[in-house]
């Protein structure tokens, strides 16, 4: 027999298990997929009102130095250049085959930069950054034990937050951040989001995360577990790390070629892999999906397409949001229209399924 991994617990763990949440295994972790509630009220919570994650597992990575700036633009794919004091970008750690090693979100301060990476990946990110720092001029400093992070998110969620805030919530635009106090805390909120809904991220000091906590959930935060949190992004369409995104996928097969910059002047892992991909042309791409007939379209279902297996379910589920099933997978970039038809096969049954827009719920509150 072998031992059974000890999982990492967030500074959260015992006020989850107070408010009788499912703890489960995670990247890790053990975390909650969700409370008494449930997914849906979770999930319905934060499209219609307020809701508070505690994300306090992901990674977070500290770059000082004279040549910060330029050595995360040789790092990451999109351009740190382009980004003023206050802000942020969404973008990719790539291989030099020009796949994921991870996305990561960039921040840029006066006087340094942190990258927020997924819990899954920071022990590989983080060799791999460190790699790559040669002889730049830069401190790289692993903050994520001692970062604490909620992200809440929802409609109501700047009403909500505004009265125990001493920094104007209206002032910080989409994609930007700025330093303050949130329920007598000091932290540095962020504006993004990962539910299409408006909302803050609070990032503080490890040993404030639970004092954090109850100040959000006391100003009427219902506390979202991982199940909602997956939900919401799926009805964006947004891309989870071992799904939509990995190791084998390039950010042009997955439609996210807007944050790699090819031409910013900085050789990043993978970008000659990635010129060549773009001239060439990329042979299967990202599709959004609805089936079209009864079932539920699983992780891992396999896909057909004219007769062949093309690829697999990446996500996929019954959306709260428009009670219908959806999902993503890869089609051959010729099929992958919206309208085209083919099959996903759950529980042995294939059923037509259909390519559809994304995001598949285009009502959000997030600013852009």
């Amino acid at each position: 027999m072998t031992d059974a991994i000890e999982l990492r617990t967030t500074p959260l763990v015992e006020i989850h298990r107070a408010r009788g949440a499912k703890m489960v295994p995670f990247a890790g972790w053990e975390m909650p997929v969700q409370y008494p509630t449930g997914i849906i009220a979770e999930h319905q919570a934060v499209r219609t009102s307020c809701g508070v994650f505690d994300v306090s597992h992901m990674g977070e990575f500290e770059v000082t130095g004279p040549d910060r700036n330029a050595f995360m633009n040789r790092a990451t794919t999109n351009d740190v250049g382009a980004l003023g004091s206050g802000q942020l970008q969404y973008s990719s750690i790539l291989s030099k085959e020009g796949t994921f090693v991870d996305d990561c979100t960039v921040y840029r301060f006066d006087d340094k930069i942190m990258i927020v990476v997924n819990a899954s990946n920071r022990a590989k990110v983080w060799e791999y950054i460190v790699d790559l720092k040669g002889g730049a001029n830069v401190r790289l400093r692993d903050i994520s034990d001692a970062t604490g992070l909620l992200a809440v998110q929802g409609p109501r969620t700047e009403a909500l937050l505004q009265p125990i805030a001493t920094i104007g919530l209206g002032g910080i635009g989409y994609y930007r951040h700025a330093a303050g106090r949130v329920g007598g805390v000091d932290c540095f909120v962020s504006r993004n989001g990962y539910t299409g809904e408006d909302g803050f991220e609070l990032y503080c000091r490890w040993r404030d995360t639970a004092a954090l906590w109850e100040a959000v959930t006391k100003a009427g935060a219902l506390p979202v577990g991982l199940g909602a949190r997956d939900s919401l992004r799926l009805e964006m369409g947004f891309a989870l790390y071992g799904h939509e995104i990995d190791d084998a996928i390039t950010p042009l097969e997955a439609g996210l070629g807007w944050i790699v910059k090819l031409d910013k002047g900085a050789p990043f892992p993978g970008l000659g892999a990635l010129r060549a991909q773009k001239e060439r042309g990329v042979t299967r791409k990202l599709v959004g999906f609805k089936l079209l007939g009864r079932g539920i379209p699983r992780q891992g279902y396999p896909v057909w397409s004219a007769g062949k297996h093309v690829d697999q379910v990446r996500s996929g589920g019954q959306s709260p949001s428009l009670g219908i099933p959806i999902g993503t997978t890869f089609l051959p970039a010729a099929q992958a229209t919206i309208g085209t038809r083919f099959e996903v096969e759950c529980r042995g049954e294939r059923i037509p399924a259909e390519v559809v827009k994304r995001p598949f719920w285009d009502r959000g509150s997030a600013r852009k």
